[in-house]
């Protein structure tokens, strides 16, 4: 085999972030009693949530915020868009939130199936997150995912955030392996393409909704499915 190690992003590419996190958005507004506010829906609520969390993970991911930083401003910012003051934002809301997410076990179409035909076939598999290492070990556990992996190499215990080499570098070290020999498989172009491309490692650009893009990639699949057919 050319690869013999496969390093995986977690969050929209094994993990489906956007399914838990609605169902979690969901009980939330409902458990605060977002309603009484009288002006936005609970669809509204969780687009510009997810709007705003996204960009703010922007920041971080360019070291511009911190982690807590992020955290404790991102639901104030939502309800702020829906004339909501500070004062009046659930104090727990955020706390709720980072409890309950980690809980939620939805993962995409063939996620175990995948994995366990890659550890039958001799390849040895790790994960490279941006996300928090306390919540994204819960959700390996809701999901029943942690066994699949060796390292589990997160940005807090390497001190840097993909796509910043130094992360894959680290990577490589704590798995005992080479550029050459190793297979970046992610959703984001920046963070896991470009940053594995950087690192000298191969990427497979996992793309569920086939968004058009002009990147360069080694492999490029829709479903993790297609895996099979080049591993």
């Amino acid at each position: 085999m050319k690869y013999r190690h496969l390093f995986f992003d977690l969050d929209h590419t094994l993990w489906d972030f956007e399914k838990n996190a609605d169902e979690t958005l969901r009980h939330l507004f409902d458990h605060h009693a977002l309603a009484r506010f009288g002006s936005f829906t609970v669809e509204e609520f969780i687009s510009r949530y997810s709007e705003i969390n996204h960009g703010l993970w922007r920041l971080y991911q360019a070291n511009k915020i911190t982690q807590q930083q992020l955290r404790s401003v991102r639901f104030v910012r939502t309800l702020a868009k829906f004339g909501v003051p500070e004062d009046e934002v659930p104090v727990t809301i955020s706390k709720d939130f980072t409890d309950l997410l980690p809980q939620k076990s939805a993962v995409f179409p063939f996620t175990h199936e995948v994995l366990q035909y890659l550890q039958d076939r001799g390849y040895t598999l790790h994960l490279i997150t941006n996300g928090f290492r306390d919540i994204q070990y819960a959700k390996l556990a809701s999901s029943r995912l942690t066994d699949y992996f060796q390292e589990i190499v997160t940005s807090e215990c390497s001190g840097c955030l993909k796509p910043d080499r130094r992360i894959f570098e680290h990577a490589l070290e704590r798995a005992g392996t080479s550029a050459p020999e190793s297979l970046m498989i992610g959703d984001n172009l920046e963070c896991d393409v470009l940053g594995a491309f950087n690192a000298g490692i191969d990427q497979v650009y996992f793309n569920p909704d086939k968004r058009r893009h002009s990147a360069e990639v080694t492999y490029e699949i829709s479903c993790l499915s297609e895996l099979k057919g080049f591993l």
